[in-house]
């Protein structure tokens, strides 16, 4: 092997990383496959700026998960929560299971569980921007690529996107003929298939269909005195189906994209008390297949969702056109037994209750009878060959969102009649201008400059017409508006042949926010847009003659008026509230490695630090927790100095692959651990809601082989190895309820692809 030549700079960056292996916990990777016959690692291509690029010549922090390790991910029949803790600076929660994905980076995030909470954290799927949340949570499968770009990216992406933005990129039609199909059986009964054809109809036209249906049984059973039952929560089935058709022209290209979506299922389990009290330890009989519920056999969720998009894209002599119109739809109804337990303290002298404490019984619904988001965007890119290149764009955005609050009495006769309903409307309309300007002025040095106009306006009505604490009926309205310059400069310099140097300063913003959950208050709450300044800089490097990538990066933000979301604390509604100023910093490594003919390895680090910084900000508290932060004379947490919630100090991810010719093909075994360090649940600290560390362990092992024009893998694979339980989420109203991680998950795969 030849020597490999090394800058100042990729030494440290590969001391950095070597010792940082020494003495740190890691977790699950990031990357994507290695080209396992030559022995080098293969060019990332990414479109984290609106075009095809390559990842090491990219000044944006942006990592990419494909191949192998996206499949491995994604078994056992998960949904897109499998990335929390995969990629550097990315957590992912949901308070409402498969749906209401919540995404989190840099420690940047939204806790918020209305339906139509804003986030900071963009997701864009085949270059359409899914902004409600219910839209986000739509199944992973037949994906290409998925990049996280992390920092803010609001000239070329837009509003709400200070923190970053997940992007997603399904697999097109092509004029070659290809497909897979695969199938696994695993724990508590599970079924996992997926498949997908595609090629020519025409020398110009082309097709491909994706399909996916997942099922599992319900599993926990319900064992509060007088409701017990087996199996009543726990399962779902969801099916899912993208068509798209490509017309590819001399010098213009259409793709038609159609996708659709239908979960029925369980909402997450809420479990009472699930905390043992003065500490964050699950209570000593804790069991993931049993719950103690008196409103479980009426806990259900169904979700719906649709869309299309049309991207014209027109090739002239030094420019290319590209519009993209697009239509999403989404519906859902969630009920669940939000408290967790059975009965309440009030019920014949507090004798039946369960288990522990329940103040009070909550028994709540949120339903979208009706959403319809309409996208356009139009640009212009220059296709020059000199030093000078820009794009330039408009884009629109409309949305009509309903949203339905429903309040069930759980002791009625007959049991869960309704006594709670609010009705909210949102319409929100959005648009901007954009230009984003790459020089080139040395061949070593490239700039890049841009800036985007946008101008947001949100109409808000919210109806109550039955209230569940006698507050009568209610109607408020509500309009805010606001518009912001995005910006962000940065500079790209080759040091040498292996290693590039970027720099970035970046400016971005999230629209104004409106919070009107009012079953329980009669507060129609907003939050004023927040902005946020981010500086970084860092290396992209090839080492080892190609058989090593290190990336690595260090950032610097600071945040105005950031909205945040003080959820519960004593009382069941949320409430938006601005903190005067947040600040963030950190580093991120990112690596892959070929470390022989049959070990391949990735291995990511990052830190993120946040604090809030508002002697003035203050919330309620939980009913029964344990509070340490200051508590000031009207009984609220001072918030000044506490971390983000939801936002791990550190997140590690470590893989490693082995693959070895066996008979007429290959057999391979791969493992990944992934690490989260604790986490405050909520914008105050209490002993009972810091989130415990959680790791995570994966295992995968198979065979492959081809036979003619056919490719086979079968496989067995297990997802939190050593069954690691720890509360991830809470309910702070009430009591102590608490929401526990998946459990340990075997299975077993059989894949075949074919050309």
């Amino acid at each position: 092997m030849k020597a490999m030549k090394r800058s100042t700079l990729a030494t440290l960056i590969n001391a950095t990383l070597f010792s940082a292996v020494a003495g740190t916990s890691f977790s699950s990777l990031a990357a994507e496959e290695v080209a396992k016959k030559s022995n080098q690692l293969e060019v990332i291509q990414v479109t984290a700026r609106k075009r095809v690029e390559n990842a090491q010549e990219v000044p944006v922090a942006v990592s990419a998960l494909q191949g192998d390790n996206l499949d491995a991910y994604s078994s056992a029949g998960m949904d897109i929560r499998f990335l929390n803790a995969k990629i550097p600076s990315l957590s992912i929660e949901s308070s409402f299971g498969r749906s209401f994905p919540r995404f989190y980076v840099r420690g940047l995030g939204n806790t918020d569980f209305d339906l139509n909470a804003s986030q900071p954290v963009s997701l864009v799927v085949d270059e359409v921007v899914q902004e409600n949340a219910i839209l986000k949570g739509f199944p992973v499968f037949d994906v290409e690529r998925v990049e996280v770009l992390r920092g803010p990216q609001g000239t070329l992406f837009g509003r709400n996107t200070p923190a970053g933005l997940v992007k997603f990129d399904s697999v097109k039609p092509s004029q070659e003929f290809d497909g897979y199909g695969s199938v696994s059986y695993g724990s508590r009964g599970a079924v996992d298939t997926s498949g997908a054809v595609g090629g020519a109809l025409t020398d110009r036209l082309s097709a491909r269909v994706s399909l996916l249906w997942q099922d599992k049984d319900d599993y926990i059973d319900n064992q509060a005195p007088g409701f017990e039952a087996k199996d009543e929560q726990g399962g779902y089935t969801e099916k899912a189906a993208r068509v798209q058709f490509l017309y590819e022209g001399d010098d213009f290209t259409a793709l038609l994209n159609y996708h659709t979506r239908d979960l029925d299922g369980s909402p997450i389990a809420f479990r009472a008390n699930v905390i043992k009290t003065g500490t964050n330890d699950l209570v000593d009989n804790f069991e993931n297949d049993v719950v103690f519920q008196d409103a479980a056999s009426r806990s259900t969720q169904q979700v719906e969702s649709e869309g299309a998009s049309l991207k014209l894209e027109w090739e002239l002599k030094n420019h290319t056109i590209t519009s993209i119109s697009a239509w999403e739809s989404a519906e859902i109804y969630s009920r669940a037994d939000i408290d967790g337990g059975y009965g309440a303290a009030f019920i014949d002298d507090g004798n039946f209750q369960g288990p522990g404490i329940i103040p009070f019984a909550s028994e709540s619904a949120d339903g979208i009878p009706d959403h319809d988001q309409l996208t356009q965007e139009l640009r212009l890119s220059s296709n020059f060959d000199g030093d000078l290149n820009y794009q330039v764009g408009v884009f629109y955005f409309d949305e009509e969102l309903t949203i339905e609050n429903y309040s069930y009495n759980t002791f009625s006769s007959p049991a869960g009649e309704l006594d709670g309903f609010v009705r909210q409307q949102q319409d929100t309309t959005a648009w901007a201008v954009f230009g984003s300007v790459d020089y080139t002025f040395t061949e070593k040095l490239k700039v890049t400059a841009g800036l985007r106009y946008s101008d947001d306006d949100k109409d808000f009505v919210a109806n109550r017409t039955l209230s569940p604490i006698g507050g009568g009926a209610l109607l408020v309205e509500r309009d805010v508006s606001d518009d912001h310059v995005s910006w962000d400069l940065s500079a790209n310099y080759k040091v040498n042949d292996d290693v590039n140097w970027y720099g970035r300063v970046a400016n971005s913003f999230r629209a104004p926010s409106l919070q009107g959950r009012i079953l329980f208050g009669d507060d129609v709450t907003t939050a004023e847009s927040e902005t946020v300044t981010s500086y970084e800089t860092g290396i992209k490097s090839d080492v080892l003659d190609g058989q090593g990538r290190i990336n690595a990066t260090v950032f610097y933000y600071t945040m105005d008026d950031q909205q945040l979301t003080a959820v519960g604390g004593g009382a069941n509604f949320n409430r938006l509230v601005n903190a005067d100023k947040t600040t963030g910093y950190g580093f991120e490594i990112d690596s892959q490695w070929v470390l022989s003919d049959e070990f391949n390895a990735t291995f990511n680090l990052s830190y993120n630090k946040t604090e809030i910084k508002d002697n003035d900000l203050a919330v309620a508290v939980c009913a029964q927790c344990t509070v340490t932060d200051p508590i000031n004379a009207s009984g609220l947490a001072v918030l000044d100095g506490n971390s983000l919630p939801h936002a791990p100090e550190w997140i590690s991810n470590f893989t490693l692959r082995y693959t070895k010719e066996l008979a007429d093909g290959n057999f391979f075994a791969s493992g990944d651990l992934s690490y989260r360090s604790k986490i405050n649940m909520f914008l105050y600290e209490s002993v009972e809601f810091e989130g415990k560390e959680l790791i995570e362990t994966g295992l995968r092992t198979g065979y492959t082989w081809s036979e003619g024009d056919y490719e086979y893998e079968v496989a067995a694979f297990v997802r939190n190895l050593f069954d690691e339980q720890q509360v991830i989420g809470a309910v702070d109203f009430n009591n102590n309820t608490g929401i526990v991680n998946e459990e340990r998950y075997v299975g077993a795969e059989f894949k075949v692809r074919f050309f």
